[in-house]
């Protein structure tokens, strides 16, 4: 199939990244994306702000800044109140206005599921793009928060997660990759992706496919929500964690030592999870300090590009 495209097109349908990216001028070009999702919290006020803050973490996973959004909501309003789609569309607003992003409009559609979500724009430099194929030998990864959100949320619906940790849980997902987009800004870095539906291993996956490299991931160094792996041992996964092993299994080389539920949580689906940057070994440890410095606290080393051509994650 022959994608529609232009010469002024620098990143688009040819290569799978978070976003697309078009060329203004030489110093401007435009990021856009769009991305909506049915509810994962009972709440329709966090979950507006759950959807906005996925929607506009492509741009910042570019290592862009999101300047203007629509709204894109599916509602069945012959069955539910107005009111909660009000308080869906006032969470997603907030969290635009955290963003200093403008709301342009939007389009609805009757359904009988509820859906919401944004389709952002955003600006960055043609030079300064990040993309996920860029990784170098040698560069370390990097993550910005904690794995186990998907878990946490199939634990919540069976009743098994108090009030204290769903709120944990919550405030990571409303979470905005602002900050740590900001602060990686003056660090060399060579790749970028955010972590969302395919889980650590599926996106690091994309990263390492075509990259003529391979990656290593140090198991005790990932971020993890601690009682995720409780969790993931009583058998609480999502279906989507289950379909992403078995999508990127053969990508993936586990050693003997490392627990299955481990193993299980790199690939839990993730909503608006954290940012995956690879970055120059020596400056590494320089910029998980100065996350944390700036709020990022749960920002780990957990990993590292290695040489080779096998294009396989190995977890130590």
């Amino acid at each position: 199939m022959v994608f529609p495209t232009d010469e002024n097109v620098l990143v688009g349908l040819s290569r799978a990244d978070d976003a697309g990216i078009y060329k203004v001028s030489e110093d401007l070009a435009l990021i856009q994306t769009v991305d909506f999702f049915t509810p994962v919290v009972d709440d329709p006020y966090v979950f507006g702000q759950i959807a906005a803050a996925n929607a506009l973490s492509d741009v910042y996973a570019m290592g862009g800044t999101p300047k203007t959004a629509m709204n894109l909501v599916a509602f069945p309003s012959k069955e539910l109140a107005l009111s909660i789609l009000r308080s869906i569309l006032e969470g997603g607003m907030d969290k635009m206005r955290e963003a200093e992003v403008a709301l342009m409009g939007g389009h609805s559609i009757e359904d009988r599921e509820i859906k919401y979500g944004l389709s952002v724009t955003g600006f960055i430099h043609p030079s300064r793009i990040l993309m996920k194929n860029s990784l170098r030998p040698g560069d370390s990864l990097i993550l910005t928060k904690p794995l186990g959100i998907g878990i946490m949320n199939t634990a919540a619906k069976a009743g098994m997660v108090s009030d204290d940790l769903n709120l944990k849980t919550i405030e990571l997902m409303t979470e905005l990759n602002r900050t740590a987009a900001r602060v990686m800004e003056g660090f060399n870095v060579s790749a970028c992706t955010d972590i969302t539906g395919f889980g650590l291993a599926g996106h690091l996956a994309e990263m390492v496919d075509g990259s003529r490299g391979s990656a290593r991931i140090f198991s005790d160094q990932v971020p993890l929500i601690h009682e995720a792996l409780e969790f993931a041992n009583m058998g609480f996964l999502p279906t989507a964690a289950y379909n992403n092993k078995a999508f990127r299994i053969d990508m993936v080389r586990f050693a003997e030592t490392i627990h299955r539920s481990n193993q299980d949580i790199l690939f839990d689906p993730q909503t608006s999870g954290g940012l995956l940057i690879a970055v120059k070994e020596k400056q590494a440890s320089d910029l998980v300090r100065a996350l944390k410095d700036f709020g990022v606290k749960d920002a780990a080393l957990f990993g590292e590009v290695t040489d080779g051509t096998e294009e396989i994650i190995h977890v130590v």
